[in-house]
């Protein structure tokens, strides 16, 4: 295939699939999109129609324009497909619980501040921090408790966020779970043994273990260059008569380290991944991820997950959901991957999705690396996961403390993602450790 350039690519993408392709049905409704002062918002939640460098996401009119699958990435066109990409892309369904976890809510925000190298010793507020930065909704929970929920550019508790590669952590939890399940043997298993079309590819013969540690060895440039791999495997699994499935990373079949010896982060290798999952558990992935965590964790609104040409999710990206519900999943994480007694994660796995197989001097990124899982260099058990322009899930086991990030930043390596990790620091700066 000729290279083809990254805004080529996803200003195509939203075309890639059928016409006759069915699209989700959803119980989603769209609020306006620059809802008047009168319309009623829950208790508690902050709520901005507006935000920070505004004309670079509105019409001429002020208003919010609703994307298509034409023009769904673009920067203009983000707030609402960001928050609606599952009505634009074929999605599937993610069922919430049938009754949801209830959160307390702090009777007043906690008093956060921040700095950054450009402010020096002078702190910024969550207020600040919303008027400097494209974020959608930011959320801060500690126990069963929210202490911040707010919103821009319209966005409200109902919208269904996008993830993009946050997504690669909740892959590795259903792994996990199919591990626990036996339906996948061991994650020394290659990864052609669960799925018959990679057999005799360098994907294929990787073990899961590698897969999971984005070091499997095949050569797979993803730096968003316009010309990378990541451009090739969105283009063979979701443009028109693409094949999606196998086909689409084994195409990448050049093997330049052992498995298991060099990190290089790689969207083909969660792609691999959620095609074993796939084969392994013999159903699709949402309705196994809706039975053994979404429901567990009392999830309030259905979730969704966007699937390629052949009906696979995509399990690098495309994950979506509402605020509080991320959080939920968060709090799953930070409470050892129990929802009260229950253990839903065995923790034994959580431990090695969260540990750094990888250090931030073998990444040459701030991040360590686990499985799927960006960890902290703090060494304070402390880790995240992480989507392009602006999508992130903080979590501190050791204080039960989650912050929910979601945003429409430009740019998909875009600076503001360090103003990010300072908030953060000054969220753990106001609340204490939990006593063991």
């Amino acid at each position: 295939m000729p290279p083809v350039s990254l805004r080529l690519l996803f200003l195509l993408l939203p075309l890639v699939f059928m016409a006759g392709c069915r699209e989700m049905q959803s119980d989603y409704r769209r609020p306006p999109a620059m809802p008047p002062a009168a319309v009623a918002m829950p208790a508690g939640i902050g709520f901005n129609p507006g935000g920070p460098e505004l004309a670079s996401y509105t019409d001429a009119t002020g208003q919010y324009p609703l994307a298509s699958r034409r023009t769904w990435w673009q920067a203009s066109h983000s707030v609402d497909g960001f928050s609606r990409l599952d009505q634009i892309l074929p999605a599937n369904m993610v069922a919430k619980a049938d009754a949801p976890s209830l959160w307390r809510r702090a009777a007043s925000e906690p008093t956060i501040t921040y700095a950054t190298q450009q402010t020096g010793s002078r702190r910024l507020t969550i207020d600040e921090y919303l008027a400097r930065n494209p974020a959608t909704g930011l959320l801060i929970a500690r126990g069963d408790t929210i202490h911040v929920e707010r919103y821009q550019y319209g966005r409200t508790d109902v919208h269904r966020l996008t993830s993009f590669s946050m997504a690669k952590t909740v892959t590795a939890l259903l792994v996990g779970l199919a591990v626990a399940d036996g339906a996948i043997t061991s994650i020394d298993d290659p990864a052609e043994r669960y799925v018959p079309g990679l057999k005799d590819s360098e994907y294929g013969r990787t073990p899961i273990r590698h897969l999971l540690t984005m070091s499997s060895g095949v050569r797979f440039d993803e730096d968003y260059s316009g010309r990378d791999d990541v451009s090739r495997m969105v283009a063979a699994m979701m443009f028109p008569q693409a094949p999606g499935g196998p086909a689409a990373v084994r195409q990448f079949n050049q093997r330049i380290a052992p498995p298991g010896q060099r990190w290089s982060y790689a969207s083909a290798e969660t792609q691999v991944l959620g095609l074993v999952l796939r084969a392994a558990i013999k159903r699709p992935i949402t309705e196994y991820l809706s039975e053994r965590i979404w429901k567990p964790i009392g999830a309030e609104s259905d979730a969704s997950w966007v699937v390629d040409a052949s009906g696979q999710e995509a399990t690098f990206a495309y994950f979506n959901a509402v605020l509080r519900d991320y959080a939920r999943l968060g709090m799953l994480l930070a409470n050892g991957g129990k929802v009260s007694e229950r253990q839903v994660i065995p923790a034994d796995w959580l431990r090695e999705m969260t540990r750094a197989h990888f250090t931030s001097t073998q990444t040459g990124r701030w991040f360590g690396y686990g499985f799927q899982t960006w960890i902290f260099p703090d060494n304070d058990g402390s880790f995240a996961l992480l989507g392009v322009r602006g999508q992130a899930i903080y979590v501190d086991p050791a204080r039960r403390l989650v912050m929910v990030h979601t945003a429409v930043r430009p740019q998909a390596r875009d600076p503001g993602g360090a103003e990010a990790t300072a908030l953060w620091r000054g969220v753990k700066a106001a609340f204490p450790k939990v006593s063991p």
